[in-house]
């Protein structure tokens, strides 16, 4: 909308996150106030860490103070393409099964909302549809930037880090769909203290705000040797007003949290950032960027592989790890600094390879 009166694409970057967190903080207090009439609150897991049991009602299904600013926010600063389109449709496939999972929750008061086959089979469907959607759409653009010889790339490649572009062919569409369903769920997991998921994904989606800008900068994507797509820049307006949203969410969700997420915010997140990452063709810097998302992912599959080859025995006092440093005493709190932290390391550590590129050209 207003993407047409603000040309500069660093000036919409600016105003997205700005319109963002204002519309977070502006419908926060009616949607946690509507959520509490409603008695839309948290469940606590019986065999979870028993401090958490006093959250036991604490309004839920609060991402929506982060999607609909994020949406909003799109709408107004975009220039619509069909990067923008596949980014937003698997964010909103993802929050309607968060949405039916916590809804799930309510109405038949079970902590663990659909099963897992349920949602897994709907977060399938949701990242097939966007592989698809990248893989045949006909007007999408990739080329490797060289200064001497462009060169068109397919839309199969992704982009490894230092080494270059590498062309995935017939696993590109199993690829996508492990990178995406594995994103979501990763940022599920680590949904599980006062303002950790909101605060990491700030720190992930920061280093794709600059990657969306570089790849769709023909000539800083030259510079730096990196894949050019054509419109990609746009990318960055929806990651700069998921920075402000989640910045406005954390307003209400810091210790002590006066809202949850829930699924609905959790599986969209993910659903999100790893949509960018494959729109970007920087499916691996993912990897290494949301490397805190994977350590909590990969802290569950070990403990239950672990669980089960034993016969009960626990690697971790419990999974997701950030539970197990709880138990071993540290403050929620303290918890959360520190894995935020280890996120800006890490989205740091990414955004240096991603620049490396330079050196392997």
């Amino acid at each position: 909308m207003f993407s047409s009166i603000f040309a500069p694409l660093s000036i919409r970057i600016i105003f997205s996150i700005v319109t963002s967190f204002l519309l977070a903080m502006i419908i926060a207090p009616k949607v946690i106030s509507n959520l509490r009439d409603r008695q839309i609150g948290q469940t606590i897991r019986e065999e979870g860490v028993k401090e958490h049991l006093k959250k036991a009602g604490i309004p839920t299904m609060g991402g929506v103070i982060i999607l609909i600013p994020m949406l909003v926010t799109s709408l107004l600063w975009t220039r619509i393409n069909p990067f923008v389109v596949i980014v937003l449709a698997t964010t909103v496939a993802m929050a309607l099964i968060g949405f039916f999972d916590d809804i799930t929750k309510v109405v038949r008061a079970r902590s663990l909302g659909l099963t897992p086959r349920q949602k897994l089979l709907g977060q399938i469907l949701a990242a097939l549809g966007t592989a698809l959607a990248i893989k045949f759409y006909p007007d999408l653009r990739f080329e490797l930037a060289s200064p001497e010889n462009p060169t068109a790339i397919a839309n199969t490649a992704t982009q490894l880090p230092v080494i270059g572009a590498f062309d995935l062919g017939w696993f590109y569409l199993p690829f996508v769909i492990a990178v995406i369903v594995g994103a979501t769920n990763a940022v599920n997991l680590t949904d599980g203290l006062d303002g950790l998921a909101a605060g990491t994904m700030t720190a992930a989606i920061s280093p794709f705000l600059i990657i969306a800008y570089i790849c769709g900068h023909s000539i800083f994507a030259r510079h730096l040797g990196v894949l050019y797509i054509a419109g990609a820049g746009e990318l960055s307006v929806i990651c700069a007003s998921l920075i402000g949203g989640c910045l406005g969410f954390l307003w209400f969700n810091s210790h002590p949290a006066q809202v949850f997420m829930g699924d609905t915010g959790s599986l969209a997140l993910g659903g999100a950032i790893g949509a960018i990452a494959v729109c970007s063709k920087t499916e691996f810097f993912l990897a290494i960027i949301g490397g805190v998302f994977v350590m909590e992912a990969m802290s569950v599959i070990l403990q239950v592989s672990y669980f089960k080859m034993t016969k009960g025995k626990r690697i971790f006092k419990m999974s997701p790890i950030h539970h197990h440093f709880e138990l071993c005493g540290w403050a929620e709190e303290k918890v959360v600094i520190k894995f935020w932290t280890v996120g800006v390391m890490l989205a740091l550590v990414g955004m240096t390879l991603f620049a490396a590129r330079l050196a392997a050209i």
